[in-house]
């Protein structure tokens, strides 16, 4: 109903030759916008935490936050679990074996690979980051959705702010 209500997150992998980068977003299910991400080489740790950081910064004041991922090692951190209870934000997680739960997400996986990382040939991982960073960006800002009443998610989070403060 408002943003900042429900987040989903989710890791996924792109092969440059025989180099990887692995992406970790979230994204508020409000408007389909893309709040923060991260970019490593590895899936470590600290992809995940520096994504919940810089998604930390969009909070203002006390949350009754839902954050969902699948059941993957990232999330089943303490250090993580601690992150979200710090701040107040409740930790849902896919059932086992379940991959609909984080539907939303896995489509936008599906999305960002069909409309860019497939169309391109990249030469190595920082021209794909690069792109990354151009594609969130057209993917937030200018890319329309029809169930967002033809609005990207900015624009309809922006043209909705107003209602929620």
């Amino acid at each position: 109903q408002r943003p900042n209500q429900k987040w989903v997150t989710d890791v996924t992998e792109f092969k440059v030759g025989s180099k990887k980068l692995y992406l970790s977003p979230v994204m508020d299910l409000y408007n389909g916008e893309i709040i923060a991400y991260e970019t490593a080489p590895r899936p470590c740790f600290a992809l995940v935490t520096g994504m919940l950081e810089k998604a930390f910064e969009r909070l203002r004041g006390p949350t009754h936050l839902l954050l969902h991922s699948d059941q993957g090692w990232q999330y089943q951190q303490p250090r993580y679990q601690h992150a979200l209870k710090q701040r107040g934000i409740k930790q849902s997680m896919s059932r086992k074996g379940n991959c609909l739960d984080n539907a939303a997400m896995e489509s936008f996986f599906g999305t960002l690979k069909s409309e860019f990382f497939y169309l391109k040939r990249f030469e190595n991982l920082e021209e794909l980051n690069v792109g990354l960073d151009e594609y969130i960006s057209y993917y937030n800002h200018d890319r329309i959705k029809s169930k967002l009443g033809g609005l990207s998610p900015v624009e309809y989070r922006t043209q909705s702010v107003g209602m929620w403060q």
